[in-house]
C-alpha cells in the first residue's frame, strides 16, 4: 500500500526582499525551480526540518521560522504523493552554496513576485491557494520590517 510522504518547503527571504530558489535535477520536477526543503524525518518538527534542510542544501542559517500552510501534491507521472508543509524564514546573511550538486543546479535570489519559471508543482499549488497568497504577502511585509 502506498502512502503520501511529508515534504517541507522553505521560503527564505533575504535583506533585499529576494526569495531563494534552486533549479532541481535528478528527481521529480527536474528542471523546475523550488525552495530549499526535503523530507520531514521521524520525530522532527517542521521548524527543525526547515533549519536542517536549508543548512544542508545551501549552507545558510535562517531565523524567524514559521509555518505558512500546506499543499496536497500529486505527481501523476512519477506516481508520487506528497503533503508539503510550507515554512518561511529570513536568511541571517551569507551567500548560498550548492552543497548538493547532484540534486540542484544552483541557488539564486529572485525579487519578490518575479519568480523563475517553471515552478515546482508544490509551489504552483501553493500559489493557487487564495489564503496562501495572503500569508505570503504578510510574510513579505513582516520580513521587510525585520531587515529595516
Amino acid at each position: 500500500m502506498q502512502y503520501p510522504r511529508i515534504g517541507v518547503g522553505v521560503l527564505i527571504q533575504n535583506e533585499h526582499g529576494e526569495v531563494l530558489f534552486g533549479k532541481r535535477k535528478n528527481a521529480h520536477g527536474e528542471g523546475s525551480w523550488a525552495f530549499p526543503g526535503g523530507h520531514l524525518e521521524y520525530g522532527e518538527t517542521p521548524e527543525a526540518c526547515a533549519h536542517r534542510e536549508t543548512l544542508e542544501e545551501t549552507g545558510l542559517s535562517i531565523e524567524n521560522v514559521r509555518r505558512i500552510t500546506f499543499t496536497n501534491d500529486i505527481f501523476e507521472a512519477e506516481n508520487k504523493h506528497y503533503i508539503t508543509l510550507f515554512m518561511a524564514g529570513q536568511s541571517t546573511g551569507g551567500t548560498p552554496r550548492n552543497l548538493e550538486p547532484h540534486k540542484c543546479d544552483a541557488w539564486h535570489w529572485f525579487p519578490w513576485g518575479q519568480w523563475p519559471s517553471p515552478l515546482f508543482l508544490t509551489i504552483e499549488n501553493l500559489l493557487g491557494q487564495p489564503t496562501a497568497r495572503e500569508h505570503l504577502e504578510l510574510f513579505a511585509t513582516e520580513a521587510r520590517k525585520v531587515f529595516v
